[in-house]
């Protein structure tokens, strides 16, 4: 039986994710089940999610898929290479996923393997780092590289989808998974940017919940239902801008020594970083002390996030040591009966399992208590309600 696995973030989830599973079920010709893996309450650009991970799980579960797994806190709040890696690592250690399905601004596969394939050549990332030397960015190091060793297929690395999927098959070979990668075309919304047609992307999503406006005609109904269940909470949607106090209060408490041990705290950054956090009195303001040419600032929002949550870059391996099940259909829980790796579906088992697990887990529920502060809601805002919450089962 195929099996696919995909990488979300579904914040939120719309219909490009919906076409997303249609696709990829459609090009193995089967109704093969959906397992995906999906970043928590705090996501790879360095911010909130827009509403928590429960709800964003169902909504996955109501658009078809079969299993959602959380990513553990050290790998969302990572790089694309190290994100990657964490994610196809969880499926990969899952035993039964035989497919990677993701998208891509290109949609064509040989293209991808062959940027992937340059990208992890020694001699490739010893001329990155030598551009790098004289001031570039990575991003723009990275491309100018692989444009003198692949032409014109290096400029697919301008689009966000098609980076992230050059990082998946990267990921593939380093682990040198069985997995078979495939790809479906992005066509009609982009990666967080803007787009037109019935797809608005997640991006804009965003930021039509924070304006207030409505977004029904661009996600499933079912979608629609549940984020609106959570509005009338009070549990969303969150932003960085309700957490700002909170994250300064708990970078203000972090030492030199502190900052310069976050991930990619390098070149001088930890003690920018420590620095501005005296001297500012806003992350935004934070951010635009630290900011140089050679940082983007999605870099920036991880390490300060980093920073508040208690993620330093000896905290986590190379890719995570169990699976948390946030939901299930009949057909994903018979899945988990071949899983080779622990899948945690009862929080209070954590405890049984070995320290390195124990410690992630705690990470990621602690950040979980950050989050629910960002609730408009205060009685929502109580603590430890990672260590109670249940799978959900459709």
């Amino acid at each position: 039986m195929n099996v696919i696995g995909v990488v979300g973030e579904f914040n939120p989830l719309h219909l490009g994710h919906v076409e997303h599973f249609k696709k990829s079920r459609g090009q193995l010709g089967a109704d093969g089940p959906i397992v995906c893996v999906m970043s928590g309450d705090f996501v790879q650009r360095g911010e909130p999610a827009c509403f928590d991970k429960h709800a964003r799980a169902v909504t996955a579960l109501l658009a078809g898929a079969d299993l959602v797994l959380e990513l553990p806190l050290p790998w969302c709040m990572a790089s694309a290479e190290r994100f990657a890696l964490g994610a196809v690592g969880l499926l990969d250690g899952l035993g039964f996923v035989t497919h990677l399905s993701f998208g891509s601004e290109s949609g064509d596969l040989s293209a991808l393997k062959a940027l992937a394939e340059a990208a992890a050549d020694p001699s490739v990332l010893e001329r990155i780092k030598g551009e790098m030397a004289g001031g570039a960015p990575f991003a723009a190091a990275r491309e100018a590289v692989l444009t003198g060793t692949l032409g014109e297929r290096a400029r697919l690395l301008e689009s966000p989808n098609n980076i992230l999927a050059v990082e998946y098959l990267k990921a593939l070979a380093a682990l040198g998974s069985p997995m078979e990668p495939m790809t479906t075309a992005r066509t009609e919304s982009v990666h967080d940017g803007l787009s037109a047609g019935a797809v608005r992307s997640a991006g804009q999503l965003r930021a039509m919940l924070t304006a207030g406006e409505r977004i029904e005609p661009f996600v499933p109904a079912e979608t629609f239902r549940t984020l609106s269940g959570e509005m009338a909470r009070g549990r969303g949607p969150v932003t960085a801008e309700r957490l700002d106090a909170a994250l300064m209060a708990r970078l203000r408490l972090q030492s030199r020594e502190d900052f310069c041990a976050l991930p990619d705290a390098t070149e001088g950054l930890g003690n920018r970083f420590y620095r501005a956090v005296r001297d500012e009195g806003t992350v935004a303001g934070v951010l635009a002390a630290v900011k140089t040419r050679r940082y983007p600032f999605s870099r920036l929002r991880r390490m300060a996030l980093c920073g508040a949550l208690g993620i330093r870059a000896d905290t986590a391996g190379a890719v995570p040591p169990y699976a948390r099940l946030l939901g299930s259909t009949e057909r994903g829980r018979a899945l988990l009966r071949d899983a080779k790796m622990p899948v945690v579906t009862k929080p209070a088992a954590v405890r049984e399992m070995d320290e390195v697990s124990r410690r992630i887990f705690t990470l990621t529920a602690d950040a979980r208590d950050f989050y629910v502060l960002g609730y408009e809601s205060p009685e929502e805002r109580r603590g430890g309600s990672d260590w109670r919450a249940s799978p959900a089962a459709l």
